[in-house]
């Protein structure tokens, strides 16, 4: 786990309601907190990953913008294993469609294959997602064979269907020195104030 804040991760440790919601998965001794800003980590580090699911904050600033952009993205392409998958918290489709969308491209002109997907966060209201790869893939149509509450094969699959005000939309990639992210995601989520 990596986040920037040692206050955060110390709280989901220390606070008992919160260890209590998260199961106190970070005192599990297969968990390592890493408090680092994720795009420095991600440089320096050496390890491959199977696995990487990212939840940033949503990029309302230059410097969360940073995390969205084309160098990242090709950053963390190196750090991935064969066969790996990532999964990125994206904004809303339905909300900010632009920002959702520059998210996507960001990611393909990164190198990945995407699977973008959405689903109804009952905090949030319509939220989207990019599932990746970095050759091409089928996105899942069948739910895992674990006890689930609410997952059904009709419903993963209708996670990759994507209505008319969701469908796709051109959008600028985002980089670095260009973070067009950063202007769409202003400009949606202003209107909502």
């Amino acid at each position: 786990l990596v986040d920037l804040d040692p206050g955060m991760t110390a709280l989901s440790q220390r606070f008992p309601p919160l260890a209590k919601l998260n199961g106190n998965a970070l005192q599990d001794t297969r968990v390592k907190v890493i408090n680092d800003d994720a795009m420095v980590w991600v440089s320096n580090n050496r390890d491959l990953f199977d696995v990487v699911i990212i939840d940033f904050p949503d990029p309302n600033s230059f410097a969360l913008g940073k995390l969205y952009t084309k160098l990242f993205y090709r950053r963390l392409a190196a750090r991935l294993a064969p066969g790996a998958a990532v999964v990125v918290q994206a904004t809303s489709p339905l909300f900010a469609r632009n920002s959702y969308w520059c998210i996507v491209a960001t990611m393909r002109a990164a190198g990945f294959v995407v699977a973008p997907y959405h689903t109804t966060v009952p905090s949030f209201g319509t939220w989207g997602y990019v599932l990746a790869k970095l050759t091409p893939f089928d996105p899942p149509h069948e739910v895992p064979n674990v006890a689930l509450r609410f997952l059904t094969g009709p419903a993963l699959a209708a996670m990759f269907v994507f209505p008319a005000d969701m469908a796709e939309v051109p959008a600028d990639v985002n980089y670095l020195d260009n973070q067009a992210l950063v202007r769409y995601y202003e400009r949606e989520w202003r209107r909502w104030e």
